[in-house]
């Protein structure tokens, strides 16, 4: 099934196969887990956040096309039968049908139009690639949240278990007169609390698996993480090797592209432009008295051509075309210049914050290792106690705290987990800030 999904698609045929697949393949899906490298895939090929980025390619290319294509000889045909026979001059050579040829020979800025159109692609081709990049993050980021959520859940229903026991002792301790009715209250709130936890949990899974439903198109039902396909994340550090992002390239290039539209439209008003021009038309005298205003008879086959030169010598509307174009562009370096300062800070920030995260992530683990040892401890104490105070004059230790010390040791391991994604968190992050996504997309698909 994997194998299946795996398989890259670029066209709007391709997606419809796989929408096939996807449908063919659903009540597999709807019982078996879903790995990671699949919900990247479909998530690339379905999030609307990569059609819309495909259909700026699109356009990005159309508009190639047309700044190439006016070089190319375009032809056009037509024809004009009248309705009634025609009296009285016309003006024009009555003609049955006309054809002509136009293409554009020289234009200085036209070159600059075709650079900056290329430009534009390359520039559209890039914030693809970034977007994809991006839609792989945030899928990765919620199969990981949903697969520590889904754990979490496991350790809330164990602390459940241990909570409802520990209330059981606190009832049989109170109706004993050992403990009073508060220890009973304050068992019934620690049970009250844990439920509302598992709660919270339960929205929290459900609302990650919404939000990879909708980025890959499956039903949220049908996503189940496979914790097994999930690649170990890299120690990246700010110092590796830095690479431009996607999204830095193609805000660059877009900046290119406006600069050649701005020189463009700098140099329209300055330089003539030449097109070659050929027309033909066949005309007939049969339902007009066209002959009776003509010196001679009108030939049937007409033929001309010729180059046509325009030299611009006053034309406003262009010359406000031009400050329009520069601002553009201005506009377009400006913000290329503003995404790579962006992407300086969040390197720093996340830098930051992985430095702190690894100490939270090894606090909280040692914080779960002496919760299980504490256990053991209480075990011990609980099968060599004899249900009397111990020879140094400590308490006998009670059922109870057996409870509280599962209890607790469960919550320092749901802090561990919740430790452990968030490291994973600014890890992912910072690999893309850093320009190494495609690496971990590489090490996804090959796992």
């Amino acid at each position: 099934m994997i194998g299946i999904m795996d398989v890259k698609t670029g066209n709007n045929s391709s997606r419809v196969w796989m929408g096939c697949a996807l449908a063919l393949l659903t009540p597999a899906l709807l019982s078996a887990q879903v790995s990671l490298a699949t919900v990247v895939d479909l998530a690339q090929h379905n999030s609307s956040a990569v059609r819309l980025a495909e259909a700026d390619h699109n356009k990005a290319e159309a508009a190639l096309g047309q700044s190439t294509d006016v070089l190319v000889p375009s032809l056009q045909f037509g024809s004009g039968l009248p309705a009634a026979p025609s009296v009285g001059f016309m003006g024009s050579p009555p003609s049955i049908f006309t054809g002509s040829i136009q293409s554009l020979v020289f234009s200085l800025p036209q070159k600059q139009y075709i650079i900056s159109a290329r430009d534009g692609v390359r520039a559209a081709r890039l914030n693809l690639k970034s977007t994809r990049e991006q839609v792989a993050l945030e899928a990765s980021t919620a199969y990981i949240e949903l697969d520590t959520v889904n754990h979490e859940m496991e350790v809330a229903h164990q602390q459940e278990d241990f909570a409802a026991r520990l209330v059981e002792i606190e009832q049989q301790r109170a109706e004993a007169g050992v403990d009073s009715e508060s220890d009973l209250l304050q068992a019934r709130l620690t049970a009250a609390e844990l439920h509302l936890k598992r709660l919270h949990l339960e929205s929290r899974a459900g609302t990650l698996a919404q939000q990879l439903a909708s980025l890959t198109g499956l039903q949220a039902s049908a996503i189940s993480p496979d914790k097994t396909s999930i690649p170990e994340i890299p120690e990246i550090r700010a110092s590796d090797p830095r690479r431009t992002t996607r999204g830095i390239e193609a805000a660059q290039m877009l900046a290119r592209s406006k600069e050649h539209m701005a020189k463009a439209d700098s140099q329209f008003p300055l330089l003539p432009q030449i097109s070659f021009v050929a027309a033909y038309s066949r005309d007939t005298t049969l339902l007009n008295n066209a002959n009776s205003y003509y010196a001679r008879k009108l030939k049937s086959d007409n033929f001309s051509s010729g180059f046509q030169i325009q030299i611009p010598l006053f034309d406003l509307g262009h010359r406000d075309k031009v400050k329009e174009s520069a601002a553009e562009a201005l506009r377009a370096k400006v913000e290329a210049e503003q995404a790579e300062r962006q992407n300086d800070v969040a390197i720093a920030e996340l830098s930051g914050s992985l430095r702190e995260l690894d100490t939270v992530a090894e606090i909280a683990s040692l914080k779960q290792q002496i919760a299980t040892q504490q256990i053991a401890a209480v075990q011990t104490e609980l099968e060599s106690g004899n249900g009397v105070s111990s020879a140094s004059g400590a308490p006998q230790v009670s059922p109870k705290a057996e409870q509280l010390a599962h209890i607790d040791e469960r919550q320092k391991y749901a802090e561990a987990l919740d430790a452990s994604f968030d490291l994973s968190k600014a890890r992912l992050n910072l690999l893309c800030a850093l320009g190494h996504m495609e690496d971990w997309l590489r090490e996804l698909h090959g796992k």
